[in-house]
Formats: structure tokens, sequence, C-alpha cells
């Protein structure tokens, strides 16, 4: 039995560790506490993120880092994104680069640096071979073999194969790609639209808005991706519309669950504590709005996004911003 590492067991990790198990492989589930790696062990199941899925006999949860990656044929990373650069400090000393594969399953970009995950894997891990996987799939659907479709990104397309095939089940379908510059843009970025929807929907504007906000938020996911070197076309496939969709319109989206509390009048901090898990599109909002200073790219709805998350604007006074707008051609 080929044995696969999951470092990281948030909801995303577990559910992407029941996968792999319900496939024939061993996986080691890999927490950073002590004590979560021994509730998820004793109790088969992560109570907190996702209640009710049980882990197969083939995942052991260890947080014993060296014990999870060697031996391991691949590793996947499904830690947070402010967590990505200290946690590959500490696989480093146990990877094989030259045998192990390291799948980057974490949607954000680095809120100091804004570089993209997989470029903080490598940055931390010289010559590693990597690939991202992203798309619309909430953690909680997939866990349930619900019908999902994603795509697998890497320079190298014999990289993107193989993590096709280690994913593809009956109820997974991978998709391949080249772009991961684009894959992990389109991942990110898509969260902050998906806050402003939620905030959208929170101040109680209509589905005009939130279409707009999708639509428009597009738009400038596009731009800035395509400035920093990724694909266009790759912004109209299903780590970028098709995440954004999903995203934008479930009440599984804790991005969208953070922006209803923060249109209600709630304030950024209690919103995020309410969540109770990692919301991404906060540091991606950072990451953005300088990122688009820098390359000096229109992004109209970041900048109000970046005002109400971190200048206390409020929601109704960034709409009217964005609606006072000049003029523009589409």
């Amino acid at each position: 039995m080929k044995q696969i590492a999951v470092i990281g067991s948030g909801s995303w990790g577990c559910a992407l560790a029941v996968l792999l198990a319900e496939k024939g492989y061993e996986v080691r589930l890999w927490s950073f506490f002590e004590e979560e790696s021994a509730a998820l062990e004793r109790d088969r199941e992560n109570k907190a993120c996702l209640p009710g899925v049980k882990f197969p006999n083939n995942i052991v949860c260890s947080p014993d880092l060296e014990y999870c990656i060697k031996g391991s044929e691949a590793v996947i990373s499904s830690v947070p994104s402010k967590g990505v650069r200290s946690t590959a400090q500490k696989m480093k000393a146990y990877l094989d680069v030259e045998k192990q594969i390291v799948v980057s399953v974490s949607k954000g970009l680095e809120a100091d640096s804004f570089m993209r995950l997989s470029e903080v894997l490598k940055a931390e891990i010289p010559g590693l071979r990597i690939a991202a996987l992203s798309g619309p799939s909430h953690a909680e659907e997939v866990a349930k073999n619900m019908p999902t479709t994603i795509v697998a990104a890497a320079e190298d397309i014999s990289v993107a194969e193989y993590v096709q095939d280690l994913f593809m089940t009956d109820s997974f379908r991978v998709y391949k790609n080249t772009d991961i510059a684009g894959v992990e843009y389109g991942g990110a970025l898509k969260n902050i639209i998906a806050l402003c929807a939620g905030i959208s929907d929170g101040a109680g504007f209509g589905d005009n808005a939130k279409a707009a906000l999708m639509t428009r938020g597009i738009a400038e996911i596009s731009r800035l991706g395509v400035a920093l070197g990724a694909k266009a076309e790759t912004f109209s496939g299903l780590s970028g519309i098709g995440d954004l969709i999903v995203t934008c319109t479930s009440m599984h989206s804790r991005n969208r669950r953070a922006g209803i509390l923060i249109g209600q009048g709630i304030k950024v901090e209690d919103a995020l504590a309410e969540v109770k898990m990692v919301v991404e599109g906060v540091p991606a909002t950072l990451a953005a709005y300088h990122l688009a200073r820098q390359q000096e790219i229109e992004m109209p709805i970041v900048e109000q996004a970046y005002r109400v998350l971190f200048e206390g604007e409020s929601p109704v006074k960034a709409v009217s911003g964005l609606m006072l707008r000049d003029r523009k051609h589409e």
C-alpha cells in the first residue's frame, strides 16, 4: 500500500485524507498541535471542522512531521497561508526532492511577501517538484463523495499528470494545467470577492449587486493575474470563475460567512472569531491591494475591500464608492 502524507488537519486536509484513504492509500495526517492530533486519532473524525465524516482505518494521525513525511510518495501541503513558510522550513529536513512530489492545496497568498504558496515552498525547499490543486471544492462535499471537478497545475506536465492520477475518483474529477500561477492566483484572489459577496448579502443588498461583484471581480482578478505572469484563459476555468461562483454563493464558504457578519455591522476581528476557521480572503486582500499598486493595475473592488477590512470603512460607503466611480467601458 502506497503512503501519502497530508500536512495540515483542517477541513480540507481531512477531506483529502479521507478521499486518498478510500482510494487505498495509507495516509499519515499531520497536525501542528499534539492534543488535536490525539483527538483526531481517538475520535476518528475532525469534530470541529468536518463533523460526521469518519476516518477510514488507513489514516494515521500524528504530530510527528518526520514520521508522516518519510516513506511517503507524495506530500500534500494543506496548512493556512500564514503557516506555509514555517512548516516548509521544518519539512525540508525530511523531504527527498528527487523522489517525492509536494502538492499545495491551500488557497492563499503569503501576507508579507505576497508570494504564491508554491513559490514559498520552493523558496524554502530548493529543487522541489510541486503542483497546485485548486478549484470549486468545498471540503464538506468532497468528504461525502459528492461530484466535484478540480484542476492540478504544475510547470512540468508530468507532475500535473501524477497529481491528476493520485486524486482522480469516480466522484472527484481532476483536469491538468501547466499555468500554476493562474491556478494559484485564481484560488487565492476569489476569496476576496467571496468576502465582498458576503458583505453585500449581510448589508441587505440584492442579487443584482452580487452578480455585479462576481462579474467585475473576475475581471479584476484576471487583470492582476495576467500582469503577474498568468494566462488569461485560466481565469475562465475551474480555478477562476468556477471557484468564484461556489465561494460567492454557498454558506459552506467561510469567506462569504465572514463577509455576511461584517456586512451586518460586526467588527472584522469579531466576525473572524465567530467563523472559527481561517478566512484567507483577509490576507489575500492585503496582498492583492499592494500587488495592484505595484503593478499599477486598477482593482476598485479590492481597493474598497481593503478599506473595509483594514481602514474601518463602512460597507455602505464602500459600495457607494464603487457605484459613483467615473463612467467606464466594459
